[in-house]
C-alpha cells in the first residue's frame, strides 16, 4: 500500500498546503463530434485531480452522417477553441499536452484536412483514435474511476457509440457503432421513430450486450450525464455529483421514454442543461432505452471516467495502476489539507487495532471506507469550529472523488462530521438518507473513535502508536504511557464514555 510519503510528506504542522509536490501538470484535449474540451490535471497520478476544465460545444460532427463531411461552421468553432486552449496551456505552464480526435474527424472525408489545421491551432500533433481504441480507452477510464467495475461500458459521443465489457481490471473486445447522438439525429431525419428503428437494428448484433444481463451498464458521455442530471432533479436527489449516480434499469427505461415523447423544453429542470445540448437528449434517450431492452442490465451507473481518464490510466505503470484511487485521493487531501499528514496514517493503524479488538463485524469495503475517512479526518481544521462538521459533510459528499459510490460518500462525510459534531447531535438528514443503517452505525463509531484520537494526540504524528485503545474483557481500555499520563482528564474521559456507549463497553483509562 502506498503511503503519504509517496507525495513528499512533511510531518511539520502547516506544511503541504497548495499543490502536490513532485508532480507535473498534464493536459488532454478531446476533439469530439459534439464538443472540444481541454482538461488539465494536477499530475499523472492514480487519482488525477482536474485543475482546469473547459469545453466548447462546436457540433463538429453535425451533418457528417448525411453529408460525409465536417461543416465549415463547426470546424471554425473548433479551431478557435483549440487556439484558446493552446494559450491557456501556455499560461498554466503545461508542456505535456495530448490532443486526440475521435469519430467526427475519423469518419469525415475532410477529416485529414481539418486535423492538419487543428494540429497547427493547438501547436502539436493530434492522435486520431480508432473506434476500437476509443472503446478500450473508455473502458480503462471506467476501470480507473469505479471500484471493482463489473458490466458493460457505453460511451456515447456525438458521432459514435462504443460498447465494451469490463470486469475488475480486465477489458474485453469492444465495438464502435454509428449511434452517436448527432449522427443518429441526422440519420433519422430528426424522427424519433426512425431513430428507434435504427438503434434497434444497430444494437441487435452488438456482442458486448450479450453478457450484460443482471450486471451494470456504465453510461459515459455528456448526453447521458445530462439525462442523469434531469433525472436527479426530478427525484429531488440530495447530491449534485454525477459520478456513481445509480438509476435502476426499469426507472431508466421509463425516464428515457418520457424524454423521447415530450418536448424537451417542457422537462422539469431542463434549464440546468445547455441549450446546445438539449436537441440531442431525446436521441441519447433512444439509444439508452434500446441498450437496456436488449442487454437487460440491473442498473445504469453514470461514470465520469471515460476516454480522457483512460488515456491517463494507460500511461501509468502496473504498480500505480494497482493502487486504490479512493485512498490515493484521500492521501492527497490529507497531505494538502491536514495539520500533519502523518497523523492520518497513524489513525489508520490505530483504528485497525481498535476494530480488531472490538470484534465489530466489518466488510472489506467498510474497512476501505474507514481508512479513507481516517485520512480525511482533519481536512476542516482551518475552518471555524462551529462550521467544521458542516464543511466536512458537504465537502466529502460533493467533492469529485473516484472509486466510491454515493452511500460511501455519505459514510465518509458523516464519519468526519461526527468527529467534529459529537454523538449528541445528528447530521444532515438528506445526506444521511443515502447510507444504510449499518453504514450509519459504522460512521458514528468511527466518528467517536476519531474524537478520542484527536483529543489525545492534538493531531500530531507519533502519539497514537504509543497510546493503545482496545476492547479488553468487556471494557474499553485506553492505555497511556507514564510520560503522557497528564493527558488523562475529564475531557478525554468524556469522549471515551461517548464511544463506550456506542459499542456497549465500560470505559477505563490505564497508566502503564
Amino acid at each position: 500500500m502506498a503511503t503519504s510519503r509517496d507525495y513528499g510528506e512533511e510531518d511539520e504542522m502547516g506544511k503541504g498546503q497548495g499543490r502536490l509536490p513532485n508532480t507535473r501538470p498534464t493536459a488532454i484535449v478531446d476533439i469530439g463530434s459534439n464538443s472540444v474540451r481541454l482538461v488539465a490535471y494536477e499530475g499523472l497520478t492514480r487519482a488525477p485531480t482536474p485543475i482546469f476544465n473547459e469545453k466548447a460545444l462546436c457540433g463538429l460532427g453535425k451533418g457528417v452522417a448525411t453529408t460525409g463531411a465536417l461543416a465549415e461552421e463547426g470546424m471554425a468553432r473548433a479551431l478557435d477553441a483549440l487556439r484558446r486552449f493552446k494559450k491557456l496551456c501556455q499560461l498554466m505552464q503545461i508542456d505535456d499536452v495530448r490532443p486526440v480526435a475521435t469519430a467526427a474527424a475519423r469518419d469525415a472525408a475532410n477529416g485529414a484536412l481539418f486535423l492538419s489545421a487543428a494540429s497547427e491551432a493547438i501547436g502539436c500533433p493530434i492522435e486520431l483514435i480508432s473506434g476500437l481504441r476509443e472503446a478500450q480507452l473508455s473502458a480503462l477510464g471506467v476501470v480507473s474511476t469505479v471500484h471493482k467495475a463489473d458490466g458493460v461500458v457505453g460511451d456515447l459521443g456525438g458521432g459514435s457509440l462504443e460498447l465494451i465489457d469490463v470486469k475488475d481490471d480486465d477489458v474485453g473486445k469492444g465495438v464502435s457503432l454509428k449511434l452517436g447522438s448527432l449522427a443518429l439525429m441526422d440519420a433519422s431525419g430528426r424522427s424519433i421513430k426512425n431513430a428507434q428503428r435504427i438503434a434497434k437494428l444497430e444494437l441487435a448484433e452488438a456482442a458486448p450486450l450479450d453478457f450484460l444481463r443482471g450486471r451494470t451498464f456504465y453510461a459515459v458521455g455528456g448526453t447521458w450525464r445530462s439525462l442523469a442530471k434531469l433525472h436527479m432533479r426530478q427525484c429531488n436527489y440530495p447530491l449534485e455529483v454525477m459520478h456513481g449516480y445509480v438509476i435502476p434499469a426499469r426507472d431508466a427505461v421509463d425516464f428515457a421514454s418520457l424524454v423521447e415523447r415530450v418536448d424537451t423544453e417542457a422537462l422539469v429542470a431542463v434549464g440546468a442543461i445547455s441549450a446546445q445540448r438539449r436537441p440531442s437528449l431525446a436521441y441519447g434517450a433512444v439509444v439508452l432505452e434500446e441498450i437496456i431492452r436488449r442487454g437487460k442490465p440491473s442498473k445504469v451507473v453514470i461514470s465520469i471516467g471515460g476516454l480522457r481518464e483512460g488515456l491517463l490510466y494507460d500511461q501509468l505503470d502496473e504498480e500505480k495502476r494497482s493502487r486504490d484511487p479512493l485512498l490515493e485521493a484521500a492521501r492527497e487531501y490529507n497531505l494538502l489539507r491536514s495539520r500533519s499528514p502523518g497523523h492520518g496514517e497513524d489513525m489508520i493503524a490505530w483504528s485497525d487495532a481498535f476494530m480488531a479488538s472490538s470484534h465489530i463485524d466489518e466488510t472489506i469495503e467498510e474497512k476501505r471506507l474507514r481508512h479513507a475517512a481516517c485520512l480525511y479526518g482533519d481536512i476542516g481544521w482551518r475552518t471555524s469550529p462551529d462550521y467544521r462538521s458542516e464543511l466536512a459533510l458537504n465537502l466529502l459528499a460533493n467533492t469529485p472523488m473516484v472509486g466510491v459510490d454515493h452511500p460511501g460518500r455519505a459514510f465518509l462525510g458523516m464519519a468526519v462530521a461526527y468527529r467534529h459534531l459529537g454523538m449528541d447531535e445528528d447530521v444532515n438528514p438528506q445526506i444521511r438518507s443515502l447510507a444504510t443503517p449499518r453504514l450509519m452505525d459504522r460512521a458514528r463509531i468511527l466518528g467517536a473513535v476519531q474524537r478520542v484520537a484527536y483529543i489525545v494526540s492534538a493531531s500530531m504524528p507519533g502519539v497514537l502508536p504509543r497510546v493503545k485503545m482496545l476492547c479488553v474483557r468487556g471494557k474499553l481500555v485506553l492505555t497511556l504511557p507514564p510520560d503522557l499520563a497528564d493527558l488523562a482528564g475529564d475531557r478525554l474521559n468524556g469522549r471515551l464514555k461517548q464511544l463506550g456507549r456506542l459499542i456497549g463497553r465500560a470505559p477505563s483509562i490505564v497508566i502503564g
